[in-house]
């Protein structure tokens, strides 16, 4: 084994400089499709390739391991290197442990299925808020260490100084003259430039992550900052149940994030309504008053984002979904039931048999609360034992049909049966 390490660490220096530069693709990688990844832009853009970035996003990190584990045998040697050098030991400590955070995260959020939820939502934190304290530090470091920075003769801007000498002439009489000699550095590039990229990304970026750490810390409140700016202009408001204002549930616990495929969509009275329709007996639609005088009911549920968030003991209050198929009398021939999105993109369905459970509720309040457009408001579809990504935002329609229906994201490489790991 010490004959193996030995070997490994032959020619360590020039080792260590393809290692960093491994680390430093692999991390420009896994930024780029990261940030595609959480961007919503992006989503509707690359459509289905977008679960191949997620893979290569997944690949990536795995690959991670390689320079990681590879550093732990020089990481010996290159330690003694480093003895007189505090701030390069400091920059190896971050970066370790930046890697390391990354990876461990990222696995847990790979098997978010296995790990379950509570677990995920935990990695989910730990993952983001390593990316906002990380890459800019990384950013930070790559720049100001580039091969030119390394030149002298290149890094400094000069400035010519002037000294005082003293000069005898032939009758022996003092004279004071100045003489210019060699420049000597005044504010070099590699100063100005760390300067300006330190400003720039806390100028760029430092807001935006005080907001995320903001909203990632505290719970409650987030609902109702969204419900304030809500787009939707829907009169009147759903007179909330006894038990679902307060909730019973005793309120969220965790924040929302905001995910869709499309620009969000906004409703009035005028350009709104509720059909159930397809392979029934007694096809309806309902305004909006009309659809407040339906029956609702009150649940208490979890809500799990695919992406590994989650909000716990959420109150929500709808209509069952099995009222409606109850009341519209399903035909024989039916099969599945379709959901349309009021953004006439985004479509999703269930078995005829998994639409019966009992939990599946179509929903206009949440913790006694309109339930705001950036939300999935007024009306959206709660389906608690599988992920969110089934639980249609802006529901509009129900369709039953005989043939098979693939969703907007199943079409895109998710499980058409995202049911959550049991606990």
């Amino acid at each position: 084994m010490g004959r193996w390490i030995a070997a490994v660490q032959k020619g360590f220096g020039k080792k260590l400089i393809r290692l960093h530069a491994w680390n430093a693709w692999l991390v420009a990688l896994l930024a780029v499709t990261g940030l595609v990844l959480v961007g919503g832009f992006w989503r509707e853009i690359l459509g289905e390739v977008r679960v191949w970035v997620r893979w290569l996003h997944i690949i990536g990190g795995l690959a991670l391991l390689v320079p990681v584990v590879y550093y732990l045998f020089l990481a010996a040697k290159h330690w003694k290197r480093l003895s007189d050098k505090p701030g390069q030991k400091f920059n190896v400590i971050v970066v370790m442990v930046l890697l390391v955070g990354w990876i461990i995260s990222g696995i847990l959020l790979w098997l978010l299925r296995q790990v379950g939820p509570t677990v995920a939502n935990s990695a989910l934190f730990v993952h983001d808020l390593l990316t906002w304290v990380g890459l800019p530090y990384i950013i930070y470091h790559s720049l100001t260490r580039t091969a030119w920075l390394k030149d002298p003769k290149k890094r400094t801007i000069k400035q010519p100084v002037t000294v005082e000498k003293t000069i005898t002439d032939k009758s022996g009489t003092v004279v004071a003259a100045s003489s210019p000699t060699a420049p000597s550095p005044f504010y070099t590039r590699r100063t100005f430039l760390r300067s300006a990229i330190g400003v720039g990304l806390a100028v760029s970026i430092g807001p935006t992550f005080v907001r995320w750490l903001g909203s990632s810390l505290t719970s409650g409140g987030t609902w109702e900052q969204v419900a304030a700016s809500n787009g939707n202009k829907m009169i009147p408001d759903p007179t909330p149940l006894k038990s679902s204002a307060p909730p019973i549930g005793g309120g969220a616990q965790g924040e929302f994030r905001v995910y869709t495929v499309t620009p969000i969509p906004n409703f009035d009275n005028s350009n709104w309504d509720f059909k159930i329709d397809g392979l029934v007996d007694k096809p309806q639609t309902w305004n909006w008053e009309q659809f407040l005088k339906l029956k609702r009911d009150v649940q208490v549920s979890d809500f799990h984002c695919v992406t590994g968030w989650s909000v716990y003991k959420n109150t929500w209050e709808g209509i069952p979904l099995s009222d409606f198929l109850k009341a519209a009398g399903v035909q024989s021939s039916a099969t599945m039931v379709k959901f349309y999105s009021g953004d006439n993109v985004y479509t999703d369905s269930l078995t005829l048999d998994q639409a019966q459970m009992k939990d599946i509720i179509v929903a206009v309040l949440h913790d006694g609360n309109i339930i705001p457009a950036d939300l999935g408001g007024p009306v959206r579809l709660v389906i608690p034992q599988m992920y969110a990504y089934k639980s249609v935002k802006w529901l509009n329609r129900i369709e039953l049909i005989a043939e098979d229906h693939v969703g907007y994201w199943e079409q895109r490489g998710y499980d058409k049966d995202a049911w959550l790991p049991k606990a």
